[in-house]
């Protein structure tokens, strides 16, 4: 089976959809002779950060000198992104083994996209001998593909409204699922949460005996400079290619982590972690300046808190655009509503565009979402071409695309096609 068919057949497996639960993850890993109990692993959830976090820990680690898997989702170009070894993707020869080999029994139990793929990336792990691997968790935490781990540390990096329909509809049942991959006795690492949040975590690091590293006790804001002090290390050296004062925080939760969990205190190569982030994982789409002159950016936010964040730096720049125009597109399970409402105070035209995914909303809902709130939208059809047809507006003009990674990474294809072309 060559990478072609492989990917086909791995990407016909979202015919199953989400299924919540350990038993087929556990039996499929179980065959390969459970390569998840061979590995270290850091293992990081929340509703937001959690991209960013996991590539600056993956980065320190690297920049420490260790062989460092990462696995994280969606992907944005290529499958491969998903599964990282010191930022070089899964190779192809690896994928279409891995999938030829275990298509029998990948048929027989129906098992998910995302069971296979987190399959893939342990057996990856294990085989090449990783000294840490930092994984992300898919949907939740409790009912998670990856929840079948027994982490070093756990990290927590925020906590709000999403996937309701699955999680559940309040901050409270959010957090308990998200927190169920605190194991016994393991390091907790929690960024800034909801106080309503941080209770239904405490209970359940009370209930496994985990010890707890909270981030506002390690760090100090002093106006837009944020200093991280442990008992090892006193840091405020956050020269980094992401933008965003929210990033030091996801760079800072990353560090502490690292501190804590390994007793290291080279503050250089933290410090190099956080400026080689992107040159050490890959990382994007987070405030990424695709293009300038007129500026194109894409951003992952994928909720209110994540559009939050965005809006709290886009707004420090926004006076330099003379037309600001919001690209957006979501799944149906996100604060949609919200989202708009928050948008619509800061851009000139919002245009909302339907994602080629099972799970995205339609533009029709979106739009009716926005009449409720009378925002008004307008509709693209196409928003790749849209993107590339920006290009030729007026330099200080602005686009911004957001509202899910699906739809940047739709778009990114596209471009990236048309550059090689």
């Amino acid at each position: 089976m060559n990478l072609q068919k492989s990917l086909e057949k791995l990407f016909s497996l979202h015919t199953f959809g989400v299924k919540l639960g350990l038993e087929n993850i556990t039996g499929f890993l179980s065959s390969l002779g459970n390569p998840q109990k061979k590995i270290k692993c850091f293992h990081i959830a929340g509703s937001n950060g959690k991209g960013s976090t996991s590539a600056f820990l993956a980065s320190m680690l690297y920049e420490f000198g260790y062989d460092v898997g990462l696995y994280t989702s969606p992907h944005f170009i290529k499958f491969n992104e998903r599964i990282k070894i010191n930022g070089i993707d899964i190779p192809d020869e690896f994928v279409a083994s891995f999938i030829c080999k275990h298509e029998k029994y990948i048929d027989e139990r129906q098992l998910t996209f995302f069971e296979v793929t987190t399959a893939m990336a342990f057996q990856y792990f294990a085989d090449e001998k990783v000294d840490y691997a930092v994984i992300e968790t898919g949907l939740g935490g409790r009912l998670d593909a990856t929840n079948v781990l027994n982490p070093l540390a756990v990290v927590l990096t925020s906590i709000s409204l999403e996937h309701t329909n699955i999680l559940g509809e309040t901050i409270q049942e959010i957090t308990t699922e998200k927190a169920a991959i605190i194991k016994k006795g393991t390091e907790v690492f929690c960024g800034k949460l909801p106080e309503e949040a941080f209770n239904v975590v405490k209970k359940k690091i009370d209930e496994t005996g985990s010890e707890l590293f909270k981030i506002e006790d390690y760090t100090l804001l002093k106006g837009r400079k944020l200093e991280l002090y442990t008992e090892e290390i006193e840091f405020d050296d956050w020269t980094m290619p992401l933008k965003g004062e929210y990033q030091k925080y996801n760079a800072a939760l990353a560090a502490l982590t690292l501190i804590k969990s390994l007793d290291v205190n080279d503050q250089q190569r933290i410090c190099s972690g956080i400026k080689n982030v992107v040159l050490n994982t890959g990382f994007q789409g987070r405030y990424e300046f695709y293009k300038k002159n007129p500026t194109i950016i894409f951003d992952s936010a994928h909720n209110e808190e994540g559009l939050e964040k965005f809006l709290s730096e886009f707004v420090l720049d926004s006076k330099n655009y003379g037309k600001k125009i919001l690209l957006f597109g979501a799944m149906k399970d996100k604060a949609i509503r919200g989202m708009l409402k928050k948008a619509a105070l800061h851009f000139d035209n919002i245009m909302v565009t339907s994602i080629n995914y099972e799970r995205a909303a339609t533009v029709e809902e979106i739009k009716t979402m926005a009449a409720e709130l009378n925002v008004t939208v307008e509709i693209v059809e196409n928003p790749s071409e849209f993107v590339l047809s920006f290009e030729s507006e007026d330099n200080n003009a602005c686009l911004v695309v957001l509202g899910s990674m699906y739809l940047l990474g739709e778009v990114k294809s596209f471009l990236n096609r048309k550059q090689i072309a």
